[in-house]
């Protein structure tokens, strides 16, 4: 894309810092552009907010204009002077694909720059078919979500109750210019930064493989790897899903599994192995059940269980109390709830947890912790898997 500026490998010394700095500033000025929306901004207060120059800011917009990534929004009036011309962003300049591998299915959403689903599709899968069955599955939907497929194939890639409808307005839609290139979110353990799979939970087989660069080379374009539930709190995070003021959260998702995204201090927290957010793998019950870690006790075994038995009431109890030890351990601001499990019964898990958290607050007297579903619904980690290549874009990789 055009208007984001890369250093180049042969630059060194004083001119690669200034390229640098010139592409960081080229994002703040993008990410104001995306909050602002369709009533856009003037450039006087593009440069009010980001400390940079009014000509810095000039030529930032007029490089941004010419790249389509930028456009007029009619003018504002002036305390004093001329009215101001105020600049949006353009939506459609670009487009990033999120794919959600679960365990049992497959969801990939198209998105604009401003992270709008603009087409989206859902196809069962089988984690543990192997690796080449999910490599070319990923790369049938994505070629769907892109609408390259044909009206057939899309129909067959589809299912739900409205899979025949997404995949139709897939396969019929014209394919985007630009594609920054595909963000994939699944359960983990896993090496985020090299794109490399550990042992992830029930299926040991995937241990070691690269998917990333196997899916790079099979799709031609930039992959990007990382938990299903980090993801997700990034795509919350980039929102400001959460609300103003609320630096730190913790998504939890309850859906073939259970885990965490954290977000602290603004920035998803990864752990330095990028294994951070296993919170499903916490032992609360010593010599419980086997859970398919190899452990006993855990938390998802216990949750699961007790929604297999048609107890949500105890799923959520469960819930709760590992909610509350993340509350003890993080002093986070909120508790975000997702996953399909969740969305089936969003009022019996919000109702559950916050019981155990207000009865953790009332003996510690402190305010409660508030527990809020998440917004984004069953998407939410395709979204939030797209937002792996929108992010740095705005300069909010680390959002």
């Amino acid at each position: 894309m055009g208007g984001v500026n890369r250093t180049n490998a042969a630059t060194e010394g004083a001119g690669a810092n200034l390229l640098a700095l010139r592409s960081h500033n080229t994002a703040l000025v993008l990410d104001l552009l995306r909050t602002a929306g369709e009533e856009g901004i003037s450039r006087l207060e593009l440069a009010e907010r980001t400390g940079l120059t009014p000509q810095a800011v000039s030529k930032i917009t007029a490089r941004l204009r010419a790249d389509g990534l930028a456009a007029e929004a009619g003018r504002r009036a002036s305390t004093g002077g001329k009215p101001r011309t105020v600049l949006r962003l353009v939506p459609d300049a670009g487009h990033a694909v999120g794919v959600h591998l679960d365990r049992d299915e497959l969801r990939a959403v198209l998105v604009d720059l401003t992270g709008a689903v603009v087409a989206e599709r859902r196809a069962p899968l089988d984690l543990g078919a192997g690796s080449g069955a999910v490599v070319e599955g990923v790369a049938r939907e994505v070629a769907g979500v892109l609408g390259v497929a044909t009206g057939a194939a899309g129909a067959a890639g589809a299912t739900g109750a409205n899979g025949a409808a997404e995949a139709a307005g897939a396969a019929t839609g014209p394919v985007p210019d630009v594609v920054l290139g595909v963000g994939v979110a699944l359960p983990g353990p896993l090496d985020h930064t090299r794109g490399v799979l550990h042992r992830v939970t029930g299926f040991p087989e995937w241990d070691g493989f690269p998917l990333r660069d196997a899916l790079a080379r099979r799709l031609g374009m930039p992959v990007v790897v990382d938990k299903d539930t980090n993801a997700a709190a990034l795509g919350l995070a980039v929102g400001e899903e959460a609300g103003p003021g609320v630096g730190s959260f913790a998504y939890l998702h309850l859906g073939t599994g259970l885990g965490a995204g954290l977000v602290i201090g603004g920035g998803v927290h990864r752990g330095a192995r990028t294994g951070a957010g296993e919170f499903g793998h916490q032992v609360v019950q010593l010599d419980g059940p086997p859970c398919t870690c190899g452990g006993r006790g855990c938390i998802e075994a216990l949750c699961l269980a007790a929604v297999a038995g048609g107890d949500l009431d105890e799923a959520a109890r469960v819930l709760g109390a590992g909610a509350a030890n993340l509350v003890g351990l993080l002093d986070i601001d909120l508790v975000l709830l997702g996953g399909r499990t969740i969305a089936a019964a969003p009022d019996a898990f919000v109702r559950g947890v916050t019981t155990v958290l207000d009865a953790r607050a009332r003996r510690e007297g402190t305010p409660t912790v508030p527990v809020r579903i998440a917004p984004g619904g069953e998407r939410g980690v395709a979204e939030g898997a797209a937002q792996l290549l929108l992010a740095p874009l705005f300069g909010r990789a680390e959002a």
